[in-house]
């Protein structure tokens, strides 16, 4: 089928030569699709950074997400008006302001097709828009990966942590009831440990649990807590 170009949906009212494309990509915390779904200030504030280069040097924003399954594909954040550039560099020096009235019904809900080759993540839109395709436009605007299914659970913590803390019905429902053993891997050393959930405690609770503790009171899980510090668990 042949691809739908993205610049259609841009309309009359923006110019891509006013706009500076962001593509947004894991900064070793956090993945910008998470925030972009689950915390709104976040996301403004991924948008007002400035790095050594006043890199946002146009009247507009035209910010993307990188999902984290497909490295092509991207969810639309939103178009930001630029309104002043501070001078301070690594730090949210830009105010920002998001136009609604500019692709607003597509926020959070276009998936956009863009295979890049350079590191480069700000580009002069107009240099890369022949690029662009619409992969998909969602029914309801993007809240995080739905449940997968019980046979397809294989996350990170940082995964857990955010289905647990946006309290997501999909996976809570589906994990309420259900009781059994669970492996949590060290993806570094290799390490496992066991679990299980039984009783009057099904594993939506104890995984809730984990995800606020980062050791559910797992002995070996404390040890390693005690040994290497919470950092370690949130980068492995």
């Amino acid at each position: 089928m042949e691809p739908i170009p993205l610049a259609p949906l841009l309309g009359a009212d923006l110019d891509p030569a006013t706009c500076k494309l962001h593509c947004a990509v894991w900064n070793g915390e956090e993945h910008p699709i998470d925030v972009l779904s689950n915390d709104p200030e976040g996301w403004q504030g991924w948008n007002s950074y400035r790095s050594n280069n006043n890199d946002f040097n146009r009247q507009f924003i035209f910010s993307l997400a990188q999902d984290r399954h497909d490295l092509t594909l991207w969810l639309f954040g939103g178009i930001w008006e630029v309104l002043e550039r501070g001078p301070e560099q690594y730090a949210r020096s830009y105010k920002v302001a998001l136009r609604e009235d500019l692709m607003g019904p597509y926020i959070r809900r276009l998936y956009v097709r863009l295979a890049l080759g350079s590191r480069q993540r700000r580009r002069k839109m107009e240099s890369i828009l022949d690029e662009m395709t619409v992969s998909s436009i969602l029914e309801e605007p993007f809240v995080g990966d739905p449940f997968p299914g019980h046979d397809k659970i294989n996350h990170t913590l940082a995964d857990l942590q955010l289905v647990v803390n946006q309290n997501r019905p999909d996976w809570r429902i589906a994990l309420e009831q259900m009781k059994g053993v669970y492996v949590i891997h060290d993806q570094v050393t290799g390490a496992r440990y066991v679990g299980s959930a039984y009783g009057d405690t099904g594993i939506w609770s104890r995984w809730s649990y984990y995800a606020k503790t980062l050791h559910a009171g797992n002995k070996g899980l404390i040890e390693l807590l005690e040994e290497k510090g919470e950092e370690y668990y949130r980068t492995t």
